[in-house]
């Protein structure tokens, strides 16, 4: 029997060099195959996100900027809207003292009529009430001094 002894882990051959190539071959087929793709996934994962991040901040500058014209608009409506009520309430006002001064100018002619018909009967009354007066004056004077009066 041989005894080998061998006091180095590594020995320097042939087969260290040809390890070696089948490992860069390995690095270079796994490089290849497998690490490559999946950076270019994580490079296009990563594009995809920092897109979405920028439509993302685009939209809120977006809604930023229509709420800011909504917020315009409102108040532009709010101030139209607040001149059309007050236009509309001089209008009513206006049309409420139309309304007011024909029915005064009504009951003043109402009242003329009723003051000239109560003039009327009052003269008529009166009128009346003389002759009444005056042929019951000379009944009662015939009365009393007994005789008839000559008219």
């Amino acid at each position: 029997m041989h005894i080998i002894s061998n006091i180095a882990l590594i020995t320097i051959n042939e087969t260290l060099f040809i390890q070696l190539i089948s490992f860069l071959i390995f690095l270079f087929l796994i490089n290849r195959i497998m690490f490559k793709p999946l950076q270019e996934t994580i490079q296009q994962r990563e594009e995809h996100i920092n897109g979405i991040a920028s439509g993302i901040e685009s939209s809120k500058n977006q809604l930023l900027e229509m709420d800011s014209n909504l917020k315009i608009r409102e108040s532009a409506v709010i101030k139209e809207a607040d001149k059309h009520k007050n236009k509309l309430e001089e209008d009513g006002t206006r049309f409420a003292k139309e309304i007011l001064d024909e029915s005064r100018k009504e009951i003043l002619g109402i009242k003329e009529e009723n003051r000239q018909y109560i003039e009327g009967q009052i003269s008529k009354a009166r009128k009346e009430i003389k002759e009444e007066s005056e042929k019951l004056a000379v009944h009662i004077m015939e009365k009393v001094l007994d005789r008839r009066l000559a008219q």
